[in-house]
């Protein structure tokens, strides 16, 4: 006999898994579909740095000092990792109710709402929660069919629900949320002094070859030192105001979506119930906290939906006939973790007839004479009996 060999091809849950995401290295990479200005951030920041090193650092590593390109090599490669590690992580993406959860969310919905007659609006899909002694709204996504948790918001651009939702920014290529905010803000941090550090030395850099061969001639020898004070005369005003205004959001332990929205500072003016009312305790809070982990199992194996092969199947019938067993249905979790299971839906578990020893049996009694030995009766789901026959 010739042995087949059936191949299946794993599918793993990150290519089953809803929103406009782009995934790579079979799923340890996410990003949005959007990348050309992430691509553009790259060019900027290696083109950038290119210059620098070609054109100033062989200068001023000899006529100023040698720990000059060192230092920027340092501050280049922190930018850059920090840059991959802001684009290339789950922001926090919350997983789309199962059809099970979703149907019976809208029943919970439904039960609560009542019946709304027709042409009129139903209510708006709201649960309160209560975080520190202030009301919070949830609101039901009606993509994601959830009830997002506090500070989540839906991204448009990348289609998902994000846990503390900051903003989607393109030039990172990534919602930036809860799991990658804070390697966003030291992104920027390093980015600020980066080009400050860049821009201060291409001015030295200019000021030391101006005083032998003056300022005009200078400018002729050096092009790259010139196109980097423009590129970072312009990017300097931008980065540095965006890190200044994180700085100010961590402070105060507030999101950029909550900031536009003016969530914690409108008409009624409530107060943060996340702050600590402390700027030391809120940026620890941000930038010092426990890392999060993910909530999308993007690695995962998705179940195999297809019938089982010949064999097994033949096997389990073959047990079937020789032990007729009655079978239990096995009953699935509820939902919730309050909910309780009907006892009538609970599996009947069948009584079995004892054995008896060879040492146990005895010769048959006469027909119309009433035997000795009890019969053992045995109960049936069905509900009749069954006599055990004498032996």
């Amino acid at each position: 006999m010739s042995a087949v060999m059936i191949t299946r091809k794993i599918t793993r849950k990150w290519e089953k898994l809803p929103g406009k995401n782009t995934f790579c290295c079979d799923g340890r990479v996410m990003m949005a579909r959007q990348k050309g200005v992430f691509y553009l951030t790259l060019f900027l920041i290696v083109g950038t740095c290119s210059l620098f090193f070609a054109f100033e650092c062989p200068y001023l590593a000899v006529h100023l000092s040698p720990a000059i390109p060192v230092f920027a090599i340092v501050l280049f490669l922190f930018v850059m990792a920090m840059l991959l590690r802001t684009s290339f992580s789950d922001p926090g993406v919350l997983p789309r109710a199962l059809p099970e959860e979703a149907t019976f969310i809208e029943m919970e919905i439904e039960a609560a709402n009542g019946n709304v007659p027709a042409g009129q609006r139903p209510p708006p899909r709201i649960r309160n929660v209560q975080i520190n002694n202030q009301i919070v709204k949830l609101k039901y996504c009606y993509t994601c069919k959830i009830f997002r948790p506090p500070r989540a918001s839906h991204c448009s651009i990348c289609d998902n629900c994000v846990d503390r939702f900051d903003h989607h920014c393109p030039w990172v290529g990534n919602c930036v949320g809860k799991r990658n905010y804070r390697y966003f803000y030291l992104f920027t941090l390093s980015l600020s002094l980066l080009t400050i550090y860049i821009f201060a030395f291409d001015i030295v850099h200019v000021v030391l070859r101006s005083v032998d061969s003056g300022f005009v001639s200078t400018l002729k020898e050096t092009p790259g030192t010139v196109l980097e004070v423009v590129v970072c005369f312009f990017t300097l005003w931008s980065v540095v105001g965006l890190t200044g205004f994180h700085t100010y959001l961590i402070s105060l332990n507030q999101t950029t979506n909550e900031d536009i929205k003016g969530s914690w500072s409108g008409k009624n003016r409530v107060q943060n119930p996340y702050s600590h009312k402390n700027i030391i305790k809120n940026c620890c809070e941000v930038l010092c906290g426990p890392p999060y982990p993910s909530v999308l199992d993007r690695r995962g194996f998705v179940p195999e939906d297809s019938a089982p092969s010949n064999a097994p199947a033949a096997s389990t019938a073959v047990n079937k006939s020789n032990n007729p067993v009655p079978q239990t249905t096995k009953t699935t979790a509820p939902l919730l973790p309050n909910e309780h299971t009907p006892d009538d839906a609970k599996p009947v578990v069948p009584l079995t007839e004892k054995s008896h020893t060879p040492k146990e049996e005895r010769p048959p009694s006469p027909a119309n004479t009433p035997s000795t030995e009890a019969s053992t009766d045995v109960k049936l789901p069905g509900g009749s009996k069954d006599t055990g026959q004498k032996l």
